[in-house]
């Protein structure tokens, strides 16, 4: 991609942002509609079905504005737009196992932060997450591609082996996909001057959240 098209890209995301384009709704807002559509998810009440229909296509084949960014875990039992009964154009998904951000899901973030407008950014974990899993039951160091997943969530790991003291290995792992879902939503400002700006200036919200595999329902962390 030449310079000039990244210099458009950036320079109509600033004018979109700064003439009130996008979703058309606050941070808090667009919470509200993901929590609202997890509770139909859970009480077996789902619509979002309904804006997925051939209208609903044809109205956003030439533009889109998502409310939310979602960056969640690839396992197959936690697609958000299902757990968050959401539509076509609701919702900007970004999925990678351990919802951990490397460059390229940072900057998939920010394009939707800044050039669609969205005002919410949702991480979002789960309940059992096997990437975890790994990262607790690791030795040495790992290696391959699969080894830098385990590699970026070491960090909780550790922190979660000196907030859990007990022998129960599923406790620290739960412990553990706690404090990697919210060392993510922390650092993501540190990882982007970009996504930083946005949060100062009042324009971006970023919550940390969980997905119980059981129940269905998702909860905010602290």
């Amino acid at each position: 991609m030449g310079f000039v098209v990244i210099a458009s890209l950036v320079l109509s995301g600033a004018l979109a942002l700064g003439s009130g384009a996008g979703s058309g709704i606050s941070a808090d807002e667009a919470l509200q509609k993901l929590l609202e559509g997890n509770k139909r998810y859970v009480e077996q009440q789902t619509t979002g079905q309904k804006l997925s229909d051939a209208h609903t296509r044809e109205s956003l084949a030439t533009s889109q504005h998502p409310y939310a960014i979602i960056l969640s875990c690839s396992d197959s039992r936690v697609p958000p737009e299902i757990v968050f009964d959401k539509g076509l154009g609701e919702v900007f998904v970004v999925r990678v196992a351990g919802n951990v951000p490397d460059p390229v899901v940072v900057g998939s973030v920010e394009y939707a932060a800044e050039h669609l407008g969205s005002p919410l950014v949702v991480v979002l974990g789960h309940e059992r997450c096997g990437a975890v899993t790994a990262a607790v039951e690791a030795k040495g160091k790992p290696e391959g591609n699969l080894g830098a997943i385990i590699k970026t969530i070491a960090p909780a790991v550790k922190q979660a082996r000196k907030e859990y003291k007990g022998a129960d290995k599923a406790a620290l792992v739960e412990t553990a996909i706690d404090d990697n879902v919210k060392l993510v939503s922390a650092n993501l400002t540190k990882q982007s001057p970009l996504l930083k700006h946005l949060v100062n200036e009042g324009k971006l919200k970023i919550v940390a959240a969980k997905y119980d595999l059981d129940d269905g329902q998702v909860r905010l962390l602290k």
